[in-house]
């Protein structure tokens, strides 16, 4: 029998919410069964799963920096269908997604995906609380709906084996470097070794900021120590009970005042069938 495939990177659940509330639609109007497969932490990316020729993949990244996250090449480099549908969906916190969604679905049918929809969608940024606060919102998930609508139709129209791909869908091919932030004369702005503090007086060391780092990072022994890299994700800042968890890198502020600034405007999802 066919099943619905969740499968997403998600660190502070907005592509989580996305992918999932496009699956439920399609399964909703199928009928077909669902399960998940979240590689967000370390012990979801020990070996990928093995996906069956008549899946249906609704497949989820965020962008950062314009692109597929580089942390994240290696993993999905093996997660191999043979001819499975799908549909890449990335998530961006507003300034753009670049080649992010182009870059997954090449990624996709390199492994031998099918990919016969896709779509870019908001969710707030991983570095900001005002950037997209609070999306996707009701009405992104309203528009996640009618886009899981078209592509269950899309489906049925042209069959399971006879799925025209790939999808086509905005970006550059070869793609464009990693976006990188700069000041105003023109001079990059380097946070890659950026890693955020823990306010002694607030942080009650309940672990959580550990449990939830996507990359292992952080020492649940010692929590104010990282063993291996920040990819500046949010998680474990947005997910602290009790708001401990915090930057204050002059370079990190100012560029996330930057985009607070410079994108205000409401970006819309846009979809791709």
């Amino acid at each position: 029998m066919t099943v619905i495939r969740k499968m997403f990177f998600s660190a502070t659940g907005t592509t989580e919410k996305i992918v999932t509330r496009i699956a439920d639609r399609i399964a909703a109007l199928s009928g077909f069964p669902q399960i998940t497969s979240d590689f967000t932490l370390p012990a979801g990316r020990v070996a990928p799963p093995e996906i069956a020729h008549d899946e249906i993949v609704i497949f989820g990244v965020p962008v950062y920096a314009g692109r597929v996250p580089n942390v994240l090449l290696k993993y999905l480099a093996t997660v191999k269908a043979d001819g499975a549908a799908a549909i890449p969906v990335v998530l961006y916190g507003n300034r753009n997604y670049d080649d992010g969604l182009i870059e997954l679905r090449n990624i996709l049918e390199g492994n031998g995906f099918f990919t016969f929809a896709a779509a870019a969608f908001i969710g707030e940024h991983s570095f900001s609380r005002i950037l997209a606060a609070g999306r996707p919102d009701e009405e992104d998930l309203r528009i996640a709906d009618i886009f899981a609508e078209g592509a269950w139709r899309k489906y049925m129209i042209c069959g399971a084996d006879d799925l025209p791909h790939p999808i086509d869908v905005k970006g550059c091919d070869p793609l464009r470097p990693y976006y990188t932030p700069r000041d105003r004369a023109g001079v990059p702005v380097n946070i890659l070794k950026v890693k955020p503090k823990v306010d002694p007086v607030k942080c009650v060391r309940c672990g959580r900021c550990a449990a939830v780092c996507p990359m292992g990072s952080i020492d649940p022994s010692d929590i104010t120590q990282f063993t291996g890299i920040c990819i500046k994700c949010g998680a474990c800042e947005k997910k602290c009970p009790t708001g401990a968890r915090y930057f204050d890198d002059p370079g990190y502020i100012y560029h996330r005042t930057e985009l607070e600034l410079g994108y205000t405007r409401r970006a819309e999802p846009e979809l791709f069938l």
